[in-house]
């Protein structure tokens, strides 16, 4: 009857299995995420690809810029911050849509 009373999972809380790695395929995913986004977002909606793509970079790197830095983090967190400076630009009227060109 309570022949586990006390005993259950108190000493291992959670199985090995389905405790998640916190330097795999999860920061990686991420940072390729980023990537997509913030290559996205030079084409369209860059004022909400481009902080997405940096906050996916920023996330992927581990919330540290000290450490390794995946590639593909880096990359993401640089070309959303490019790709947010010039939606903003874009919005304030400073430049044209086609940079001139007609």
């Amino acid at each position: 009857m309570m022949a586990s009373f006390g005993h259950g999972t108190r000493r291992h809380p959670r199985s090995r299995g389905r405790t998640w790695s916190r330097t795999g395929t999860d920061r990686a995913t991420l940072g390729l995420i980023g990537v997509i986004c913030a290559v996205a977002g030079f084409f369209v909606l860059g004022i909400v690809l481009g902080p997405a793509a940096m906050v996916c970079g920023w996330l992927a790197m581990g919330r540290a810029w000290s450490g390794a830095r995946p590639t593909a983090a880096v990359v993401a967190l640089v070309l959303g911050a490019i790709d947010t400076l010039l939606a903003i630009i874009w919005l304030s009227g400073a430049a044209t849509p086609g940079m001139g060109m007609i």
